[in-house]
Order: structure tokens, then sequence, then C-alpha cells
């Protein structure tokens, strides 16, 4: 049992499981790494230097995140002059559904990659498991191209942890999806300010 379902367990009342739930989360926002996100943000500041592209990859509620992501970034830094490249993979549908359809689920991600990515490009994968095969079939591709491979990542990090250059990681028992998700929105917001005040 994780500790959201004991919460649920223990909890006599909404109001406590909401004080649970919030306590629980801040106490694994006080155990982030911060150098992990101060080396997540220098990846990406390096990135808009050069001109590269930041591709965001997730399924379900981190497809939604990668999405975000994206807009923070790449609108929301309101750089003009320089600005982020960054792109969500989730986000066309005929796409998604026609590489699905066509070569497999496992594959949604790594061809649209091979289509655009070039060397020194970024890939972010977001996913709390860390064990999605299509997002691990992107990463390994992205690696042999040599593109910059970032994982955000909750659990124990699963596979995907074992195959990103760089990891974000919120340490926390199996099926705590809900906090691993706003930790994950959390980051994207830290980083979005950040690179909007740079």
């Amino acid at each position: 049992m994780n500790t959201i379902e004991k919460l649920f367990k223990s909890a006599p009342s909404k109001e406590e499981f909401a004080e649970g739930y919030l306590t629980y989360l801040a106490d694994l926002l006080n155990r982030l790494d911060v150098t992990e996100i101060s080396k997540f943000i220098n990846i990406i500041c390096q990135a808009q230097k050069r001109g590269a592209r930041i591709y965001f990859i997730g399924n379900g509620g981190s497809a939604a995140t990668a999405s975000h992501f994206a807009n923070d970034f790449s609108i929301g830094s309101r750089d003009w002059a320089n600005p982020i490249k960054a792109i969500a993979l989730t986000d066309n549908v005929a796409i998604l559904t026609a590489i699905a359809n066509d070569y497999g689920y496992d594959d949604v991600f790594r061809l649209q990659l091979q289509c655009q990515a070039v060397k020194g490009d970024v890939v972010v994968a977001i996913s709390a498991s860390g064990n999605s095969r299509n997002l691990i079939s992107a990463i390994k591709y992205a690696n042999e191209e040599k593109m910059i491979t970032v994982g955000l990542t909750g659990f124990d990090g699963g596979e995907l942890k074992k195959h990103v250059q760089q990891s974000v990681h919120i340490e926390c028992p199996s099926g705590e999806y809900g906090p691993v998700e706003d930790i994950h929105m959390v980051i994207d917001h830290l980083v979005g300010v950040y690179l909007m005040y740079k």
C-alpha cells in the first residue's frame, strides 16, 4: 500500500485527507535534488544558445505535461530575439494515430524524432513509472543519434532513468501518480519562470 492509499484509509474526513496529501507533497518537494534541476536548466539554456530543438514526450497525464512544458518554455519564456524551440511530440493526433496504426504504439515518438530531430537536439521524456516502451525506444534512438536526453521520473525511475543522460527524479512508492505528476508541473513552472527572467 502506497502513502496516498494509506492517507485515504486513515483520514476520517476530506479535510484531513487534503491536509495529509499536501503535507506529503511538501515532503516530496523538499527531497528534490536541486542540483538535478540546475543541470536540467543548463541543458535548456545551452540548447537555446545553439538553436537546438527541445522535444517533450509522455503518455496520458504526462502527455498533457509535455504540452505544458513546450508552451511554457517557448512562448512563456518571451524571448522573441532568441526563442526556445520547444515542441511536444504529443500534440499531433493525426501523426500519433498514423504511426500507432501503421507501425505500433511503441514507435509513436521514435519515428517522429527520426523525421525531425538531429544531433545536438534535446529529448525530454516525462513518466511517473519510467517504464513506457515508447519513451524508452525514443530515448535509445536519441542517444544513438547523439542527442541530449533528459528523464523526469517518479517511483524508482524504471528503465527510463537508466537510459537518460540526465534525470530529475522524484523517489516515492510505486503507484503515486498524483504527487509525481504534481511535482513534474512544479518543475515545469520553476524552470519556465527561470527562463523568463534570466
